[in-house]
């Protein structure tokens, strides 16, 4: 699995919906009006996820829910990361 260069993450961030690039990954946050929605959506993504067998690194409070995605294998950011944020865009 390749590894993105920081100019091919920094182009296919143009096709995301606010994530950026940080410490060797792609992250993002997102604010709901409550906290069950916030469960919500991270039951989605963990669905998503598990689908593409690969996992990102979540945060939550309360409504607050922080996601980080890097290929751990790769030690960077791969295609698979750009999937998932892509697929994690959708759910919002």
């Amino acid at each position: 699995m390749t590894t993105y260069t920081l100019q091919t993450i920094q182009s296919e961030l143009l096709d995301l919906n606010d994530w950026h690039f940080k410490n060797n990954a792609i992250v993002r946050n997102f604010e709901f009006a409550s906290f069950s929605q916030a469960m919500g959506f991270i039951v989605q993504v963990g669905l998503a996820a598990e689908k593409r067998n690969h996992h990102p690194e979540l945060s939550n409070v309360y409504n607050k829910v922080s996601i980080r995605l890097t290929t751990h294998d790769a030690q960077g950011v791969t295609n698979k990361d750009i999937d998932l944020a892509k697929a994690i865009d959708a759910l919002v």
